[in-house]
C-alpha cells in the first residue's frame, strides 16, 4: 500500500510538473510557426519590416490615441528597411517576439484590399471559375487582402501606370471600398495580432504564385459594388480605415 501510494504520488508529481512546463513551451512553438510563415513570405520575394503590436489595450508604440494600433511600421524608414534577408528577419523575430510585420508593396507584389464580405464573395466566384488566385489573407473582421504581382517597380518607370484606386497609407480613409496597394504603400502581414483578440491570417498562403492583378480586378470591383449597394454609402466606417502618416 505504501509503495503503491508512493508510486502514485511520484507519478502525480511528474504529471503536475509536465503540465506546468507546457505553457512555457507553447510560445516557443508559436514563435517557430510564425517565423516559418514570415520566411515563406520572404522566400516568395516579398520584402517585410517590423511593425507595432498590441500591448494590453494600447499600441506598443505608446502613442496616446494611436489611430491604427498594431497596424503601422515601427520605423519611418520602413521602405528602405524592408528586406527578404533571412538572417535579418530571424534577428527581428528573436529580438521582439510579439512584433507584427508589414510588407512593402510595389516592388515585387501589390495587394488588392477589399471589404471582407465582398472579398469572400469574389474569392468563391474566382475559384469556381478556375482563376489562378494567389495568396489571400483576412484582416480582422472587415478586410480581405489579395496578393498579386506588381504593375511595375521604381526601376521600371515606363512600365508603371497610375490608377485612381492606388492607396497609400495617408489616403486609406479615402478608399472604403477597393484599395490598390502599390508603390509607396504597405499592408500588415500574416500572422499578426490586432487589438481585441483579432488577427490577420492566411486563407491561401504565400506558396501560391502571384497572379496578374487584372485577372482579379473585375470580380473584385463587381463584388465591392454589390457590397456598397447592400451596405449603403452612409454605413461605411471611414474612421476604421484611416492610417497614420506620422507618429
Amino acid at each position: 500500500m505504501g509503495a503503491d501510494s508512493g508510486r502514485s504520488r511520484g507519478t502525480e508529481g511528474r504529471f503536475t510538473q509536465w503540465l506546468r512546463r507546457r505553457p512555457k513551451q507553447q510560445p516557443k512553438a508559436d514563435d517557430a510557426a510564425r517565423l516559418g510563415l514570415l520566411l515563406a513570405v520572404a522566400e516568395a520575394g516579398m520584402p517585410i519590416a517590423p511593425a507595432a503590436y498590441p500591448a494590453g489595450y494600447r499600441c506598443s508604440c505608446e502613442r496616446i490615441g494611436c489611430p491604427t494600433p498594431a497596424r503601422h511600421p515601427v520605423s519611418f524608414a520602413w521602405q528602405t528597411q524592408s528586406t527578404t534577408d533571412r538572417a535579418q528577419i530571424e534577428r527581428w523575430a528573436a529580438d521582439r517576439p510579439p512584433a507584427n510585420f508589414i510588407t512593402a508593396t510595389g516592388m515585387v507584389h501589390d495587394v488588392l484590399d477589399v471589404p471582407l464580405t465582398a472579398g469572400r464573395a469574389a474569392l468563391d466566384r474566382l475559384l469556381a471559375a478556375g482563376v489562378d488566385v494567389g495568396p489571400v489573407a483576412e484582416s480582422g473582421t472587415d478586410r480581405m487582402l489579395f496578393f498579386t504581382a506588381t504593375r511595375g517597380t521604381p526601376d521600371e518607370e515606363d512600365e508603371w501606370w497610375p490608377c485612381e484606386l492606388d492607396c497609400h497609407p495617408e489616403t486609406m480613409d479615402e478608399h472604403p471600398g477597393l484599395r490598390w496597394h502599390c508603390r509607396g504603400s504597405y499592408v500588415l502581414l500574416p500572422p499578426a495580432r490586432l487589438p481585441g483578440e483579432l488577427d490577420v491570417h492566411w486563407i491561401r498562403g504565400p506558396e501560391n504564385s502571384l497572379p496578374d492583378p487584372l485577372t482579379l480586378l473585375e470580380s473584385l470591383t463587381d463584388a465591392c459594388a454589390q457590397y456598397a449597394d447592400a451596405a449603403g454609402e452612409s454605413d461605411l466606417d471611414h474612421d476604421s480605415v484611416a492610417w497614420p502618416t506620422r507618429r
